[in-house]
């Protein structure tokens, strides 16, 4: 208990650590990383600003972080540098039940830096909203031949709302293996909460138009569809998108090709239809990265996703032309709440067995979210 004080001696209220220059809540960071050895594991979204991936020991999008900790046997606790549904997936995987009971019943701690760092996307779906919606659909439809397929931003009562009615969990990489998964079972699919990453997928897969709907969680009946429309339709998608990529416009495009001819364009899946109609490549993070790396030097991007992620990608691949799509900036604000006092302030707080901002998904949830989310692991 000596010790543990020693270490913590600086910890106190947040307020404490927002006059702090950024080169002491660094050095104080990095403190707690040395004392807590592979104790600790801070993870840091492609989409954290760079003063906080400085201090990860992983980066990554959000699925893969929650994985790669998992995996980290010596890990005690987890500071989770991005949103709020990203430290759920994290405490649902590595509190599996199986290996809560490898680690003789200890859980790791997850903590968010900031609990004010949410997902205006993951936010557009309740699970009030989803059971109501089912509930409305079953008065047109048989349920039991629709798929619910949840993003992987999403809250973990939606992950779990999958699990307990036969659906799944998808990423960008691997939306349309889930989605074939699903139509090999029913009928038809229910998505959310992202309408884009659904329309673009389905449309990939020859799925036209004409047999998709957008169900809006706030009209009184049938999401604004008529029953005609709903039995038509193979693909129910959500009214959600996410801020940030519904910034892109297909008139971005036009200007970026005028002004930088032999430009590539490049987006994310979560852009409207319109904006990746006329990308030249769209694909999620890994992917994006992935195509900078391997293009050789030259080679000349317009990259239409978060901020951050397209100006370290600028700054690590200087023999490339690498340009951010918008005139605008786009930029996933609830993410950049994380700052280093806010990181400090929770690292030295779980160093001194006092944490703050503990992210901890009951077990019954976690239960069926696993079950969605091994569904996605065994098509992938």
């Amino acid at each position: 208990m000596t010790t543990l004080l020693a270490n913590a001696e600086n910890a106190g209220p947040l307020a404490d650590y927002r006059g702090l220059g950024d080169a002491v809540l660094s050095e104080r960071i990095e403190a707690v990383r040395r004392r807590m050895g592979e104790r600790l594991v801070i993870l840091g979204h492609h989409y954290q600003q760079d003063g906080v991936i400085a201090h990860a020991d992983l980066q990554g999008d959000s699925y893969q972080l929650s994985k790669s900790a998992a995996e980290r046997e010596a890990c005690e606790a987890i500071a989770f540098c991005g949103v709020h549904f990203m430290a759920e997936t994290a405490d649902i995987l590595v509190n599996r039940p199986e290996q809560v009971a490898a680690r003789a019943g200890r859980r790791v701690t997850v903590v968010l830096p900031d609990m004010a760092a949410g997902c205006s996307m993951a936010d557009m779906a309740a699970i009030e909203q989803v059971e109501d919606a089912w509930a409305d659909l079953g008065s047109v439809i048989d349920t039991s031949d629709i798929t619910p397929v949840t993003y992987i931003n999403s809250a973990a009562s939606l992950k779990a709302f999958c699990g307990r009615h036969g659906g799944i969990v998808c990423t960008s990489s691997n939306a349309r293996a889930v989605l074939d998964w699903a139509f090999s079972k029913t009928k038809r699919v229910l998505f959310f909460p992202d309408q884009h990453l659904g329309r673009n997928t389905a449309r990939k897969m020859g799925i036209p138009l004409d047999e998709m709907c957008v169900w809006n969680p706030h009209e009184p009946r049938l999401g604004g569809n008529d029953a005609a429309q709903i039995e038509k339709s193979r693909v129910i998608l959500w009214q959600g998108h996410c801020s940030v990529h519904a910034m892109f416009r297909p008139e971005h495009v036009d200007a970026v090709r005028a002004s930088l001819p032999g430009v590539k364009v490049l987006v994310h899946p979560e852009c409207s239809m319109e904006v990746v109609d006329k990308a030249d490549l769209a694909g999620s993070t890994s992917y994006i990265i992935k195509q900078v790396q391997a293009a050789p030097a030259g080679t000349q991007w317009a990259i239409g996703t978060e901020l951050h992620l397209v100006k370290r990608l600028e700054q690590q691949h200087p023999e490339q032309t690498i340009r951010f799509l918008s005139p605008v900036v786009c930029m996933c604000a609830t993410m950049y709440r994380i700052d280093l006092a806010h990181l400090c302030w929770s690292l030295e707080h779980l160093e001194a067995g006092a944490a703050v901002n503990v992210i901890r998904v009951d077990d019954e949830t976690a239960k069926w979210a696993v079950t969605a989310l091994e569904r996605m692991l065994a098509i992938s």
